[in-house]
């Protein structure tokens, strides 16, 4: 018996559309789908579920963010979107003496000052030979405040002297108290300017002046409600060579002298620097979390080759990284490949160690002075603009000085230093 007309129509599109499929696609496809399916309920860790979540993103284009209090969150570590952090409230603190800043000042403006240009930079230095090079600061997009003073001896009271130890501290407790004061004395500064100016820093990120940037600061190491420093160089404690953390983990980890007598009355004892900041940190429930970051803190100081369980490994500044805050200097490296996996192999991991896998560590014989040559090694490795930054600085006149520091006076919202002239003279009559 034929079928009705209206039978056909109803029918002809069904038919039409199983016809129309291409089975090869939908045989390649349901094994894929099976495998989404079957770890979206049975993942057995949370490394199963991040990677179920990347096929799914690769998938369905969807990205690991989500919106919470209409922020753009990335769901990995709860880290804002670069988006965000540009818009956020940021500030810089750089501490130190300017040593080789004419080589690492200019990958802090370009790897974090430019990287956030909203961020607003505080300075706090100690006046020495080398301060005239921070007119470089000149090109920093935004200057909240700059503070150069004459060093002075600190009192060493007594919680100091308990907690603390003089131990591989080159001047001592004195040395590390006036790094902690550096530190704090920062912190100051930034709260001083908050109330000035009515407002609330979201982030703070604390470097130091001796830090050579190969990379820029990423957005996943902003972490709410944790504090990030780098891994490696722990000494027995937490690498203190940069952190980043929300206003309120930031101001308990960069109250370095005044947290000092709540660990005596913990009762802490023979504490260096890291261990310290460690202290300080679980102290006072301050949760932190390590990162490797694109840094290495240059140095001038001499260590034994090839370094001991406890010795100190030296960066050639043309390692890949991301070396952590490790010390380096421009050299041609004496140590690579299998050399550097035989040396740090016996390098204690709980002290100087840093993370040498993937070729990422290239070793200087550091024994001695810099050696002859280091400027065309570090134009070299660094590139044509840190190149003439250098070159900048090495040729710098008294007169170039004092115009340099007048434009970075006029920058300032807060200037607190010695006279411009006394600055540029210090420095330049020791060139």
């Amino acid at each position: 018996m034929k079928k009705s007309p209206s039978s056909r129509n109803l029918t002809n599109p069904i038919s039409k559309w199983f016809s129309d499929i291409n089975w090869r696609f939908v045989i390649l496809i349901i094994p894929l789908f099976s495998f989404i399916i079957f770890f979206s309920f049975h993942a057995p860790n949370l490394n199963a579920l991040s990677s179920f979540s990347s096929v799914k993103n690769l998938l369905f284009d969807i990205p690991l963010q989500k919106v919470k209090n209409g922020l753009f969150i990335n769901t990995v570590n709860n880290s804002p979107t670069k988006d965000e952090l540009l818009r956020s409230k940021i500030a810089v603190c750089l501490v130190g003496g300017a040593r080789r800043f004419e080589l690492t000042g200019p990958s802090i403006l370009d790897m974090i000052l430019k990287e956030y240009p909203n961020s607003d930079l505080f300075l706090h230095s100690p006046l020495d030979k080398d301060s005239f090079k921070f007119s470089l600061l000149k090109f920093a997009p935004k200057v909240a405040a700059i503070k150069i003073f004459h060093p002075q001896p600190l009192p060493e009271n007594e919680s100091f002297v308990h907690v603390l130890t003089a131990d591989n501290s080159p001047n001592g407790i004195q040395g590390l108290i006036q790094y902690f004061d550096l530190v704090e004395g920062c912190l100051t500064m930034i709260r001083s300017h908050q109330v000035k100016n009515n407002i609330t820093y979201d982030w703070i990120i604390r470097t130091r002046v001796d830090g050579y940037w190969n990379g820029p600061l990423s957005p996943e190491n902003f972490v709410p409600g944790k504090y990030l420093v780098p891994p490696g160089s722990s000494y027995g404690g937490l690498n203190d060579r940069f952190g980043v953390g929300d206003f309120k983990t930031s101001t308990i980890a960069l109250s370095r002298l005044s947290l000092v007598p709540k660990l005596d009355s913990a009762g802490f004892t023979n504490l260096n620097s890291e261990s310290a900041f460690k202290a300080q940190l679980t102290t006072q429930n301050v949760s932190y979390q390590t990162k490797r970051l694109p840094f290495c803190i240059v140095s001038d100081r001499k260590y034994d080759f090839p370094p001991a369980r406890y010795g100190v490994p030296v960066a050639a500044l043309s390692s890949p990284g991301p070396l952590s805050g490790t010390k380096c200097r421009p050299c041609r490296p004496a140590c690579v490949g299998v050399c550097v996996e035989n040396v740090m192999m016996w390098v204690e991991k709980g002290w100087s160690w840093t993370d040498w896998a993937d070729g990422s560590l290239e070793l200087c014989d550091a024994h001695g002075s810099w050696e002859n040559g280091w400027e065309k090694i570090f134009d070299r490795v660094a590139g044509k603009k840190f190149a003439n930054a250098r070159k900048r600085i090495h040729n710098l006149k008294f007169n170039d000085c004092v115009r340099d520091f007048i434009q970075l006076k006029k920058l300032a919202a807060q200037w607190n230093a010695p006279p411009i002239e006394e600055i540029c003279t210090l420095g330049l009559s020791h060139s």
